[in-house]
């Protein structure tokens, strides 16, 4: 703190402290019997963001700019144009799995079928899965069985005060202890495809170098999306946040959503003229 000095006999001898102030500061008293508070008042403290306060935050579908939508409009019927080919076998493998992560199918099913439906890429792949894999293999069939019907649950069918994203981020982080060892972003977000087919775009990743949901929005919408290492956000949210806008700006007119995320992906890498949009 600076030395103390009276402003109005410009002396700094003999003043003394009357009293300290909750923030720090003194209040002071020269000889000639002025009084005055001295010391700076610290910077107020950012409050902590609450969960409404982030999401309103988050990019939305205004703050694409008129160029970047016109260009993807033009992208998107040139797509259209074409006759979609899809594997006949997602549409019966997904209702499969949606009566399996049922409520009443969950806890019937053979434990088998959850490492099949991990180790799959029927309608959305999700890469490697070694780490679950070896964790299901030294837990056994009943244990690791048991321990992704938990997790499948609680994604699914948590507590009602804990809003999905939340729920999501508590199992990418393995807070919870029931929580399947390597049942990670990819095999949460190809659940939620699965069993809400008309919401989740099957792009199981938010950002990855071959091109997630936040790569997909910068290069195809110009939008540049917060980073999963940001202090105020987490995974999960940015997960699902990033998904309900591409689902909000690749709009109607496609088959079904994997069909709109196939567009996404060939969109991400039509680059001529994206920096000039």
């Amino acid at each position: 703190m600076a030395l103390a000095m009276c402003p109005l006999c410009s002396d700094d001898e003999d003043i003394e402290v009357v009293r300290v102030l909750d923030d720090g500061r003194r209040v002071v008293k020269h000889r000639c019997g002025y009084a005055w508070e001295h010391g700076e008042a610290p910077a107020p403290k950012e409050l902590p963001r609450t969960f409404d306060d982030l999401k309103a935050r988050f990019p939305g579908p205004d703050d694409v700019t008129p160029g970047r939508l016109e260009r993807a409009a033009r992208l998107k019927a040139k797509y259209l144009a074409t006759r979609p080919d899809f594997d006949a076998r997602v549409a019966e493998y997904w209702a499969r799995y949606q009566q399996i992560f049922s409520r009443d199918g969950l806890y019937g099913c053979d434990p088998r079928v959850l490492k099949d439906f991990a180790n799959s890429d029927v309608g959305a792949h999700p890469g490697n899965q070694a780490t679950f894999n070896s964790a299901w293999n030294a837990m056994g069939d009943a244990a690791a069985g048991e321990s992704t019907r938990q997790t499948v649950e609680y994604l699914l069918y948590g507590p009602d005060d804990e809003p999905l994203e939340d729920r999501l981020q508590q199992l990418l982080a393995g807070t919870k202890p029931f929580a399947m060892t390597g049942f990670k972003e990819a095999l949460l977000t190809r659940v939620l495809c699965v069993v809400q087919p008309e919401r989740f775009l099957s792009i199981l990743k938010y950002t990855t170098e071959a091109g997630g949901k936040r790569e997909i929005a910068r290069t195809v919408y110009g939008l540049e999306l917060p980073a999963p290492e940001s202090v105020n956000w987490t995974l999960g949210r940015l997960i699902l946040w990033s998904n309900d806008l591409l689902h909000t700006l690749v709009g109607d007119g496609f088959a079904n959503q994997q069909h709109s995320a196939a567009f996404l992906w060939w969109a991400k890498d039509q680059g001529d003229g994206l920096e000039s949009a």
